[in-house]
């Protein structure tokens, strides 16, 4: 795929398809060089089957009671997708385990959201348990599927706060809003070709450092504001203070400024604040 090609998208759902909305979206806003080829749900009343209607594009329904194994489902879910020339799948909300059929067919091409900072908290009702456990931020990971539940390599976290009056409804409403920032941002490094899977783990990007694109990624800041960062590529050296709601805003001291490629990490009082290429 060339960089300035728009990648093919097939998008996975079971549910209200919101995470589906917003990859629509900052596709429509042009913001995102992508088109979603097709949209399949395993459930015929999801929601997200008519969020996709509604913007034209194509979807399929293909209920698994209806195959007699899980690899039956996957050899249909892989003729669907190949039908539609979609070369990048995305899980949004689709509670379904993959079997080898579908990991084989589409390796590294695979994209999951889970609301939690993996390989914390894996599995259903992560933001309960971050919630039951007292943890003090909890968050979300985009990640490149693998066999298992919530496993394979990580490429983009945004961390949000957890507030002493935290409940799971509360915190899994602040979740959600950072899951629709950084799951289309996850994409776009795709189809700028800056991910690499290296020995299991995201790799430096092959053309240069992974930096954060201008103008068009927000980290969040305390009391969940966000905080946009206006510098030009490569983004200049952390300056060192207190982070504020305000553009270009400071680093915390002690900040680890060279984080490994693969993760986005923000927040608010005592929370590093870090990038990858920084």
């Amino acid at each position: 795929m060339a960089v300035d090609a728009p990648v093919r998208l097939g998008v996975l759902i079971s549910g209200r398809g919101s995470n589906l909305q917003a990859i629509i979206d900052v596709v429509e806003r042009g913001e995102l060089n992508a088109e979603i080829r097709l949209v399949i749900s395993n459930r015929a009343g999801a929601y997200g089957l008519e969020r996709a209607r509604r913007h034209g594009i194509a979807t399929m329904v293909i209920e698994h009671r209806r195959f007699p194994s899980r690899e039956d489902f996957d050899r249909a879910l892989v003729a669907a997708l190949n039908d539609h020339g979609v070369e990048l799948v995305a899980c949004a909300g689709f509670m379904r385990l993959l079997s080898p059929v579908m990991l084989n067919a589409f390796p590294n091409r695979i994209m999951n959201v889970h609301p939690a900072l993996l390989p914390s908290f894996p599995g259903i009702n992560a933001q309960k348990a971050a919630a039951d456990r007292g943890v003090r931020f909890a968050g979300c990971t985009v990640f490149f599927v693998r066999a298992g539940v919530d496993d394979g390599p990580i490429i983009i976290q945004a961390v949000v706060p957890v507030h002493p009056d935290d409940d799971e409804e509360r915190l899994s409403e602040r979740i959600l809003a950072q899951e629709h920032r950084i799951y289309p941002y996850a994409i776009r490094l795709y189809q700028e070709r800056r991910l690499e899977v290296r020995d299991g783990r995201l790799a430096a990007h092959r053309q240069g450092p992974f930096v954060m694109p201008q103008c068009d990624f927000a980290l969040a800041g305390g009391d969940d504001a966000w905080t946009r960062f206006a510098q030009p590529r490569p983004a200049p050296p952390a300056r060192r203070g207190h982070l504020s709601r305000n553009p270009g805003a400071a680093i915390p001291p002690g900040t680890n400024t060279h984080r490994p490629c693969g993760s986005i990490l923000a927040g608010g009082a005592d929370q590093t604040l870090s990038s990858p290429g920084w």
